[in-house]
């Protein structure tokens, strides 16, 4: 598919690329660019029988930014951070990498980050209707930068010329043989001093302390207006789905790929951020 024209009065440019074959050559002012009133998330409540696997539908993109706000922790300040982090590795003529970037919450702060300087942003997504949220995100920004949105798989997708690559909460949905696979491409195509932000949902190895884990996710869940209800049937939709690792395989995996720099900047509970460079 040819990109679309180029919208009147627009500085940067964006393409949605179908892509569903095989291989192919303001404290937390940031969190929400929104065209729209913030829809709650009611996607398991009040519903019966057996909850279907989770899957990123249209229904899940409608009321993604609510979920993302009561189920993730930290997500503001994750969120911030991350675009800073981007723009302080970014290097001139090179490409930032956002796999798995949903519907472009963390994409827009980093074109707000990187205040008019001349970047280009790869965002891969293997949901059609999140890609189309983020294109119709784009719509409000007039930063000169180059953005190219593709709806594919991450494991098919080759790095070129990377300084900064982002994987937020997406590596625990692929499958786990094809993990090593996915961040050896990254490593591969990262220039040198370039960095991997990877934030997952995690497990510790440890049973006690990874029931008190899940004791306070579920608290933060019910604090912020999730029924006990809604909780359960979630996480019977995200089994099999969702499978997360312990932090030692996180960085076991990155040192097997080639990252010998590493370390973990944001921690809560059973969510982790880690920072790996490239020598």
């Amino acid at each position: 598919m040819n990109p679309p024209e180029s919208r009147d009065n627009k500085a940067w440019k964006t393409a949605a690329v179908l892509h569903f074959y095989s291989k192919w050559d303001k404290e937390s002012k940031i969190l929400i660019a929104m065209e729209y009133q913030m829809e709650r998330d009611r996607i398991f409540a009040g519903k019966k029988g057996k909850p279907e696997p989770f899957k990123f539908n249209r229904e899940v993109a409608r009321v993604f930014d609510d979920m993302l706000n009561r189920s993730v922790p930290l997500y503001g300040e994750s969120i911030r951070r991350q675009a800073e982090l981007a723009s302080a590795y970014y290097q001139e003529k090179s490409r930032i990498y956002d796999l798995g970037c949903s519907n472009g919450n963390l994409g827009l702060s980093i074109m707000d980050q990187m205040k008019g300087r001349e970047f280009s942003l790869i965002g891969v997504d293997s949901s059609f209707p999140m890609i189309e949220k983020y294109n119709r995100q784009l719509a409000h920004k007039t930063e000169s930068a180059s953005v190219c949105l593709i709806c594919g798989f991450l494991e098919d997708i080759q790095i070129k010329n990377a300084s900064v690559v982002l994987i937020n909460l997406t590596l625990q949905f692929i499958a786990p043989q094809k993990r090593d696979a996915v961040l050896a491409a990254v490593f591969n195509g990262l220039n040198s001093g370039g960095i991997l932000l990877l934030t997952e949902k995690t497990i510790h190895r440890e049973k006690s302390l990874n029931d008190l884990e899940i004791r306070f996710y579920k608290k933060f869940k019910l604090e912020n207006g999730y029924s006990e209800l809604e909780i359960s049937r979630k996480r019977e939709a995200l089994e099999k789905v969702l499978v997360p690792d312990t932090i030692e395989t996180h960085q076991k995996r990155l040192e097997r790929v080639g990252f010998k720099t590493m370390e973990i900047w944001l921690k809560w509970f059973n969510f982790a951020s880690f920072i790996a460079v490239k020598p």
